[in-house]
């Protein structure tokens, strides 16, 4: 220790800086004064919790903080500087001002116009801000009373986040033009509201680009759609070129694509509608825009043809990295073995397609064969893809390609995406797939046998190989597998030979996920989980966190055959920690369900059973709803099972709840943050329909806070 000392604070100074996790940095301010000091003096970014009242909580030792995010302090979701709670909100405001001097950027949660107008008269020297508001903007307000205080105070405004913050798009563009100075120095500007309904309309978008001519960054949500009035089309794209050049990263995304809801299946992945998006004013755009490091269009209308006008941004656009365009078509052709199109763009690091309706297996043998740079991909929507084309795509870029993303393509179920995959097993990352389990155990399937042979190169396994299995298990290793394989009401196998021949054919006899980290994965509701083993990850010893989205409606359901949905398969990873289940757009009876249905309650359970198995340490849960009520809320099963995961310490949970149906969560023996939060649109404006309401936050709280932690 004594060398470690022996250092000069300058260089232990940068080495401090250099570290971003925030448990390690709390480590290092416990080995003496002089790390403590150090560690403080180098923290420039600091998110702050705990309840708003408690003024003498506030540290006073984060004087060096720039990045302040105060969107989680408690009660969630009320007005931070609000006399309803608080007995003095100026006070409140000049505490953080006197505690973090030095900010220069600011999150906030918003609920009304004069918490702004407060916090930028304590920092007006602010440079980036974000705005968090899920709740709605109350109609008596003023036209830009959110933002006038904003643009105003803070001459030094260069970058603005409204992602997350409900609004009018009227509010915006009024405000934007009556402040040219700050509006000029704005370089970054994000408008993907994912609450609107519409998004903003092409006179709009000129205006806000005509006001803001220096953008680097510009992500906003609109329509697409020619049969509405103020629509986006070639017009408004050379609007947006001509009156900001600089652009180096620009997201424009129909309003419905931001719901990250999955779409129908059967769709072939043309509309009845073409947007009114021509090839040559695609040329023209990219022409326009040599800057561009990052582009996304996703129209959700026909833009047909692109191949020519994709072609120009390998010379027009030369520092192009990342790419995502949803219902472009013609992306691709691969007439012969001529490269084409999107394969021409051979800088990418990134490309997402998504609802191309004609991209076949050679497009994609195309891509990876010009595209060979590229380390994610992800593709979506694209009925006439399958394994053969995509695995061979995945031999080429084995080189560089880390993550994937396979959702809602036809051909390709869970066990195809996976061995579609499986040339880079070894080297993946990230992966999402749709758990979609129809044929995994079916033998017999000529596709799955010849999977290796089919474009040639770098196959992976051999068939004297593939077939080689232990065949001595013992009596309980045979029950447990016959217990993995009755799934489904249609399919329930009854010997261990058959299950050992199916994983066999599957292409995953004994195959290991190296280095994968971050699993995602959609499943329909009353799915099982539990063929997830068999369908091919079975050994992934870095699996540290795995996104799960339950989507469907359950109204009219029976009643599953099983009592669990499958989470305790997942403890067969070892390095699991953390998880995101999200059931928010899993639709039931959160009140009285009619005869011979489940309620709400019923299906948490049902979800929720074995997740004390796991070992997890965070876990963001989002309840199912019922929207005839609008109501999230966590349910007395759901509570009691969450109180089983007894190694958790974060658990935030993004819907409402009884209070004492909280007081289980105490139990926890390490449990240091929890958390509920409507971080939905609408937000309950007065949660009457529980009983956590902001002194029902302080009790919680109190308890929690209230208890001896060990470590």
């Amino acid at each position: 220790m004594a060398a470690i000392h022996d250092i000069p604070d300058v260089i232990l100074s940068n080495i401090f800086a250099s570290i971003s996790d925030t448990r390690s940095r709390n480590s290092l301010s416990l080995v003496s004064r002089k790390f403590m000091l150090l560690e403080r003096a180098t923290r420039f970014s600091l998110t702050l919790r705990g309840n708003a009242k408690d003024l003498f909580m506030i540290p006073t030792c984060f004087r060096s903080v720039t990045r302040l995010d105060l969107s989680l302090l408690s009660p969630w979701g009320h007005s931070l500087l609000s006399s309803s709670h608080l007995p003095d909100p100026q006070l409140l405001a000049h505490r953080l001002r006197v505690a973090f001097p030095a900010v220069r950027s600011l999150t906030v949660y918003a609920r009304s116009p004069s918490t702004i107008q407060m916090l930028v008269h304590q920092w007006p020297g602010l440079k980036r801000v974000k705005l968090v508001r899920w709740h709605r903007r109350l109609t008596q307000w003023p036209i830009g009373a959110d933002f006038v205080w904003l643009l105003e105070q803070c001459e030094n405004l260069c970058w603005l986040d409204l992602s997350s913050f409900y609004y009018w798009t009227e509010d915006l563009p009024p405000v934007l033009q009556a402040c040219p100075k700050v509006s000029a120095s704005l370089v970054h500007l994000n408008l993907l509201t994912t609450s609107f309904t519409e998004g903003f309309k092409s006179q709009d978008i000129k205006d806000i680009t005509t006001a803001c001519p220096n953008l680097k960054s510009f992500l906003v949500a609109c329509n697409f759609d020619p049969r509405y009035i103020g629509f986006v089309g070639d017009e408004t794209l050379l609007a947006v070129a001509n009156n900001c050049p600089k652009l180096t990263l620009l997201h424009l995304a129909e309003t419905s694509s931001l719901a990250d809801v999955r779409g129908d299946p059967d769709n072939e992945g043309f509309t009845s509608e073409d947007a009114m998006i021509t090839r040559g004013t695609l040329v023209e755009f990219f022409s326009r825009l040599p800057l561009l490091q990052e582009l996304v269009l996703d129209v959700c209308r026909n833009v047909r043809d692109v191949g020519l006008a994709l072609e120009m941004l390998n010379s027009k656009c030369k520092d192009l990295r990342v790419l995502k365009l949803g219902q472009f078509h013609g992306v691709c052709l691969a007439i012969e073995s001529q490269l084409d199109g999107i394969a021409l763009c051979s800088g990418l690091r990134e490309l997402s397609i998504k609802n191309s309706g004609d991209l076949t297996d050679m497009g994609l043998i195309a891509i990876g064969r010009g595209c060979c740079k590229l380390s994610r991909f992800e593709v979506q929507g694209c009925k006439r893809i399958t394994e053969k084309g995509l695995r061979t795509m995945a031999c080429l870029l084995r080189n560089t390609l880390v993550q994937v993303k396979i959702s809602c393509c036809k051909n390709l179920d869970a066990a195809a995406s996976l061995r579609a995959v499986e040339p880079i097993c070894d080297r993946i990352q990230w992966l999402h797939i749709d758990c979609v389990w129809h044929g995994l155990g079916e033998t017999g399937n000529s596709d799955s046998e010849q999977v290796g042979h089919s474009f040639g190169r770098n196959q992976v396994g051999e068939s004297s190989n593939l077939f080689s299995f232990s065949e001595t298990e013992n009596e309980d290793d045979q029950d447990m597998s016959r217990k993995k394989c009755k799934y489904s009401d249609d399919f329930e196998l009854s010997s261990d030979s058959y299950i050992m021949e199916t994983n066999a054919v599957n292409g995953f006899w004994c195959k290991k996920w190296d280095k994968l980290r971050y699993l995602s994965l959609w499943i329909a509701v009353a799915e099982l989980l539990s063929p997830l083993p068999m369908a091919g990850l079975e050994n992934c010893p870095e699996l540290e966190e795995i996104r799960i989205k339950v989507e469907g409606d359950c109204r009219g359901r029976p009643k599953p055959r099983e009592r669990a949905f499958g989470l305790s398969y997942l403890a067969r990873y070892p390095r699991l920690s953390k998880m995101r289940l999200d059931c928010g757009e899993t639709i039931g009876y959160a009140l009285t369900a009619p005869s011979g249905e489940m309620d709400l309650s019923l299906w948490e359970r049902f979800y929720l059973n074995g997740i004390g198995n796991l070992r997890l340490n965070e876990l963001d849960y989002w309840p199912p709803q019922d929207r005839d009520v609008n109501q999230r809320s966590l349910s007395l099963p759901s509570a009691g099972l969450l109180a089983e995961c007894r190694e958790l310490r974060k658990l935030f949970i993004h819907g409402t709840a009884h209070e004492h149906f909280m007081m289980f969560l105490p139990n926890i023996p390490n449990l240091r943050d929890v958390q509920l939060r409507e971080d939905y649109y609408p937000a309950p404006e007065s949660d009457m329909s529980t009983e956590m309401r902001a002194d029902s936050c302080s009790r919680f709280e109190a308890a929690l806070n209230s208890r001896h932690i060990l470590d």
